[in-house]
């Protein structure tokens, strides 16, 4: 077993693959940045030939991190291949990672290819991506269910043309932790030269046994894992980064391996990632649900004021966890406030979006008596990661009961002049975002919505995230009020800011009513 584990990180590409998940370069930046502190080897930014989008994204990750080797992925198609290379050829540390299928159903239904030119194939492109790379990964897509002796075949021959890492996925989460593991064993026996490459695994969790397989293959000499933040990505998802990096930290006694994760901004990432793709953790989600330190029962409250081993494991600092230690109200100034920022890991915030944070907070202390590091994360999140402003809420009149139909009446500001209109609906938040969309010219599918209390008490800080959808795009909006009707009307008019910005970059063609 190695000393220490590698983590290659697909949030960004995998990980967006999440339905509904639609992140733009800013964001996908945002991300990277913060998966840089977190300390990840390997961050896997896209997939460069998909989209334009995509190609600036993984670019502009490629540009910017200077402390982990930044990928693209890659069919095994020379077109594929150039154009990630083009993507990530100013990255610090680029590595190309393409992938082909081996096992049998893919061959046969999927690529309609036999083994000898899957194997032919498989190796001439691992040859010409090294002509651009010296770091290429290749991927047997679906190599928990590929005939051994042919993976075997396949490892070898690729490693022999210069591949410098081999993934094993378990492609749809089909394998148990002991046949995964038998897998990893066997190749390492049975790969001839597999000491010249990291044994890398990608798994899903389909059977809800990412983890679990993830950590078996360590256990029988997997020396690198692909992951995602809050286990991210496509059907039931991927790989948990963090419950990978801290089952393996608490647990040093019985797996003996190190990494270089930085577990402190394991939260930090976790609430980052949620607040931008929209996906919220669920409370009893290992490691950072909102229950995870939680104790209600009375046995189990007196057990951890006693002693905190008794009911848990490991300590919430140990990933991030904020501890509301100074209590801010509307008498509390400006500095107080950004100290408790830098508490919170917030230290790289510009200027201007911290005043605009800290307006909103003053606004809100007036609001509230007290405000929590939750009410602060919700402003913070709000604000950092807002897009331009195109459209401004400057008035809105809701009335609706029991009895008569709901109304709405919108006002909305675009350069500098106001337009106003007015709706019925089913509800009052129904006939806002009709209004909103009568003066915006445009009507938009909704596909979710989603109302929680960030803190506690009648005066809890209420937070919407709206889920839209035009010409097939999704697009996400979030709005925090202590007033849920004005949250949702910002978080509506938020995702339609998006969407218009998105116009002419991805061809959204907004079309009126």
């Amino acid at each position: 077993m190695a000393n220490k584990i590698k983590i290659f990180d697909t949030t960004l590409r995998d990980g967006e693959q999440t339905p509904g998940v639609n992140l733009n370069v800013t964001e996908k930046l945002e991300v990277a940045r913060q998966l840089e502190k977190l300390g990840v080897d390997i961050i896997e930014a896209g997939f460069a030939i998909a989209s334009p989008g995509d190609f600036e994204a993984v670019k502009a990750v490629a540009e910017e991190i200077k402390n982990a080797t930044v990928a693209s992925l890659c069919r095994a198609i020379e077109g594929d291949i150039d154009r990630a290379w083009e993507a990530v050829k100013k990255a610090q540390n680029p590595r190309i990672h393409t992938f082909l299928a081996t096992s049998e159903i893919h061959l046969k239904y999927k690529l309609k290819m036999t083994e000898e030119e899957v194997l032919e194939r498989a190796v001439a492109m691992v040859k010409y991506a090294k002509k651009y790379c010296s770091d290429v990964e290749f991927s047997a897509e679906d190599a928990s269910r590929t005939r051994p002796e042919f993976l075997i075949k396949v490892l070898e021959e690729v490693i022999k043309a210069g591949a410098t890492v081999v993934n094993i996925p378990d492609t749809v989460g089909y394998a148990t932790p002991a046949e995964f593991g038998k897998l990893i064993r066997i190749i390492r026996e049975k790969v001839s030269n597999i000491d010249k490459a990291y044994i890398s695994v990608h798994c899903h969790n389909d059977l809800g046994l990412a983890v679990a397989n993830s950590l078996e293959a360590v256990l029988n000499g997997a020396t690198q894992v692909e992951c995602t933040i809050n286990g991210l990505g496509e059907r039931a998802g991927n790989t948990a980064l963090e419950e990978v990096i801290m089952g393996i930290d608490t647990r040093s006694d019985f797996y003996g391996i190190g990494h270089n994760i930085n577990t402190k901004q394991i939260y930090r990432s976790s609430k980052l990632v949620s607040s931008l793709t929209g996906i919220k953790v669920q409370p009893n989600k290992a490691i950072v649900g909102a229950n995870a330190f939680a104790h209600e029962s009375g046995i189990h409250q007196h057990g951890v004021l006693s002693e905190r081993s008794t009911y848990e494991v490991m300590k919430p600092e140990k990933i991030g966890i904020p501890q509301n230690r100074m209590v801010l109200g509307k008498l509390s100034g400006r500095h107080a406030f950004e100290e408790r920022l830098k508490e919170m890991g917030y230290t790289s915030l510009d200027p201007k979006k911290v005043q605009k944070a800290f307006e909103k907070f003053k606004s809100l202390a007036d609001k509230k008596k007290v405000i929590l590091d939750r009410d602060i994360e919700a402003l913070i999140q709000e604000k950092v990661f807002e897009v331009p402003e195109i459209y401004e809420i400057d008035a809105f009149q809701v009335t609706s009961g029991n009895k008569n139909v709901a109304t709405s009446t919108i006002t909305l500001t675009r350069d500098q002049q106001s337009i106003t209109e007015a709706a019925t609906g089913h509800g009052p938040v129904d006939a806002a975002f009709n209004a909103i969309e009568r003066v915006v010219g445009m009507s938009f599918t909704l596909e979710d919505y989603d109302l929680r209390a960030v803190t506690e008490g009648k005066d809890a800080l209420g937070e919407v995230t709206v889920r839209i959808s035009k010409e097939g795009k999704i697009f996400v909006g979030r709005g925090v009020s202590t007033d849920v009707i004005e949250a949702s009307v910002k978080g509506f008019v938020n995702a339609i800011n998006r969407a218009i910005s998105e116009v002419g970059r991805n061809g959204i063609k907004p079309s009126d009513n």
